[in-house]
């Protein structure tokens, strides 16, 4: 049996003073309703536990049902609030589901050629040029940390990083 809407309503004004027969008259008629709106929402291996929890969240919510309003709509609403609880959880579970082997593999082969090529060039620069760049523009260092590691001024450690650029872009040019 379906209940219509004033029959819900009444049921819900009816437990609100304590009339045990008519709360659990509310419950059925609710979780018959929930079934109906949450079938098509959810796996058929969460229905149940989804709709339990929103029937805890309407035996917690029911002191504040205003009984001059419609009650499917105040139902209607807890249960989103519940789904959209539900697909957080849901995604959260498929995020931390993910492993190792799930993930793409690193193929590590461009950047060590990048590097054999990067130190080729370097062989053509100056010490002190190499070092600034590799300090600054490789590891990340400021350029007060390239000056302490080097003992180079902060100045010279800019001129050291403009000219070994330059002199690099030139190389690679050619």
């Amino acid at each position: 049996m379906t209940a219509d809407e004033a029959t819900l309503a009444r049921l819900a004004a009816l437990a609100q003073h304590g009339d045990r027969t008519a709360y659990a008259a509310l419950l059925q008629a609710a979780r018959d309703w929930l079934l109906r709106y949450l079938r098509r929402r959810v796996n058929p291996c969460e229905l149940d536990d989804l709709v339990q929890e929103t029937l805890l969240s309407l035996h917690r919510k029911l002191a504040s049902y205003d009984p001059g309003r419609p009650f499917l709509p105040w139902l209607a609403a807890i249960a989103r609030y519940k789904f959209v609880d539900h697909l957080r959880l849901a995604y959260r579970r498929a995020e931390d589901e993910l492993s190792d082997e799930q993930l793409p593999a690193v193929d590590a082969e461009p950047a060590i050629t990048a590097r054999i090529s990067l130190d080729r060039l370097f062989e053509e620069l100056p010490p002190a040029q190499c070092r600034a760049i590799e300090l600054v523009k490789i590891e990340g260092r400021s350029i007060s940390e390239a000056s302490a590691a080097t003992g180079q001024s902060e100045s010279l450690i800019k001129v050291n990083i403009h000219r070994g650029l330059k002199r690099l872009a030139a190389l690679i040019e050619n």
